[in-house]
């Protein structure tokens, strides 16, 4: 199916292209979302009169992101959990308990926009990567201790 992208979609596509993806995938995520429309000629048509502003919108976004990352860099979240006593955690650490100690830091992020080359199941420190814009992306660090019993 082929849809005209209103924003930059990693692996899809930028603001308005014209992109051919799986019918499921176009009626599904994408134009419920409002991150898509069919290719017909009417919409071909309402993009280009709404062209400007979706590019605006992407610009602002854009900054926004990289404003965000300039902050965010540098960052180190340091998390607290049940281990035993060689390190192991009793559970594992998931990108839900990263975003809740991003937002104790002031940067509230999407738990889906934190991606993890695997779970964290030892205390140590982990590299963590944030995307805030499909074109921008900062690397965090996770430091996981042993929880103090009290």
């Amino acid at each position: 199916m082929q849809v005209i992208l209103l924003e930059t979609i990693q692996k899809v596509g930028t603001l308005g292209d014209l992109a051919n993806v799986k019918a499921g995938y176009a009626r599904n995520y994408l134009i419920p979302r409002g991150k898509a429309k069919p290719a017909t000629k009417t919409n071909l048509a309402e993009f280009e009169i709404l062209k400007a502003d979706l590019q605006a919108k992407e610009a602002t976004a854009l900054t926004t992101a990289q404003a965000i990352e300039a902050k965010m860099a540098g960052t180190v979240c340091t998390i607290a959990a049940n281990a035993s006593d060689e390190g192991k955690l009793f559970g594992s650490i998931t990108t839900a308990d990263i975003s809740q100690s991003l937002a104790k830091a002031g940067f509230e992020v999407e738990k889906r926009t934190i991606n993890m080359s695997e779970a964290i199941r030892h205390t140590g420190e982990y590299d963590v990567s944030v995307t805030l814009h499909p074109s921008v992306s900062v690397t965090i660090k996770v430091v996981v201790e042993t929880q103090e019993e009290e």
